[in-house]
C-alpha cells in the first residue's frame, strides 16, 4: 500500500511542478506581454506592462558623444496606438534573467522591425519588480545602433 500512494504522491507532484512557473519564465511572459501589446498596436496592454513610476530610457551614441534620453510611457503609448497591427516588431532573445524576491532583472538583445522592414538592433536592459504576485516594468534602458547585431 506505501508504494501505491508514494507512485500516486509522484505523479502529483510530478504534475504540479509541471505547471507551476518559474520566477525566470514569468518575468518573461510579462516581457513578452509588453511586444506582444507593441505587436497588436494595444497601447492599454502596453502600459499595464509597467508600473505607475515606470522609467523607459535610451543610450545615444552621436559623433562620439554618448548621451541618455528619456521617454514618457504615455507618449510612446499613444504612438504604438497610432500605428497598423504588426507595424511595430521587436524581435527579443533572452540573454539572461535574474529574480531576487520581488526584484528582477533581464538582458534582451533585440532586432526592431518596423512595417517588416528592419529598422535598428541593440540590447534592452529591464529591471522589474513583482507586485501584488504581478510582475512589472520598472525601467527599461536600451542601446539602438543600425549594425552589428548580436542575434
Amino acid at each position: 500500500m506505501k508504494k501505491y500512494i508514494s507512485i500516486i504522491a509522484c505523479f502529483f507532484l510530478i504534475a504540479f511542478n509541471a505547471k507551476a512557473q518559474s520566477a525566470e519564465d514569468s518575468v518573461k511572459a510579462a516581457i513578452n506581454k509588453l511586444f506582444t501589446a507593441m505587436r497588436n498596436a494595444n497601447s492599454k496592454g502596453l502600459v499595464e506592462s509597467f508600473t505607475d513610476s515606470a522609467i523607459l530610457q535610451s543610450v545615444a551614441e552621436k559623433n562620439g558623444s554618448v548621451s541618455v534620453q528619456t521617454e514618457n510611457i504615455k507618449e510612446f503609448a499613444d504612438f504604438v496606438s497610432t500605428q497598423k497591427q504588426g507595424d511595430a516588431d521587436e524581435r527579443i532573445t533572452f540573454d539572461m534573467v535574474k529574480t531576487d524576491g520581488a526584484l528582477a532583472i533581464a538582458w534582451t538583445p533585440y532586432k526592431f522591425y518596423y512595417k517588416g522592414e528592419f529598422s535598428h538592433c541593440g540590447v534592452d536592459s529591464y529591471q522589474l519588480v513583482r507586485i501584488n504576485g504581478e510582475w512589472k516594468i520598472q525601467y527599461i534602458i536600451d542601446t539602438r545602433r543600425k549594425t552589428n547585431c548580436i542575434q
